[in-house]
């Protein structure tokens, strides 16, 4: 498949790197021109065992980044929303870079996708994409998925390989079949994808 991964984060670097591991088109998109540069040459901004090698042997194939979103939106079959989402004082998470990346794939949608969202958001938030998303594009096809992610700083590239479990939180059997066959690979010995309702 071909996947865009919106936001180059500890979660996004990671999904990036381990879906092109599968044998995926990956592009990561990514505002700071610095880490940009840096991915595009094989090397990590974070540390995370084994990360760095599997950039290394990626990059310049079938993974790459850029700080233009709109080629790579347009290309995408599935988008994978991995910004940050830091708390607030009251606990509360801040959706601000969530919202620029549901407008930004607003603003480049053409053709049906399958909207992910892999950052850490509060229940209610896949409804909240969806509305902006319609807003800034009505009439466009697509579908907003909940995939939260259960990586530990250290392991998370062992984590992502060879998960516990996947939650896979749709609305409608197209979206679930989508998603499954994304995750694939990584029910070959047990199944342990989880399909329940986006909340």
């Amino acid at each position: 498949m071909n996947i865009t991964v919106i936001g180059m984060g500890y979660v996004g670097v990671v999904t990036a790197a381990c879906f092109a591991d599968l044998g995926h088109q990956v592009v990561g998109v990514e505002k700071e021109k610095e880490k940009v540069e840096l991915l595009n040459r094989g090397i990590s901004p974070i540390y995370e065992v084994g990360l760095e090698g599997l950039l290394q042997r990626l990059v310049g194939r079938n993974l790459h980044f850029t700080q233009e979103a709109g080629e790579a939106l347009r290309d995408s079959e599935v988008i994978f929303i991995t910004v940050g989402t830091p708390t607030g004082e009251d606990g509360s998470a801040d959706m601000t870079y969530v919202l620029e990346a549901a407008e930004e794939i607003a603003r480049h949608l053409d053709g049906y996708k399958v909207v992910v969202n892999k950052s850490t958001m509060p229940v209610g938030s896949t409804k909240l994409v969806e509305r902006v998303i319609k807003e800034r594009a009505p009439g466009e096809e697509f579908d907003v998925v909940s995939n939260p992610e259960f990586l530990k700083e250290g392991a998370a590239i062992d984590d992502f390989m060879k998960p516990d479990r996947v939650i896979i939180g749709v609305d409608n059997v197209r979206t679930a079949e989508i998603m499954k066959e994304l995750y694939s690979p990584f029910m070959r010995k047990t199944n342990r994808l989880i399909v329940m309702d986006v909340k």
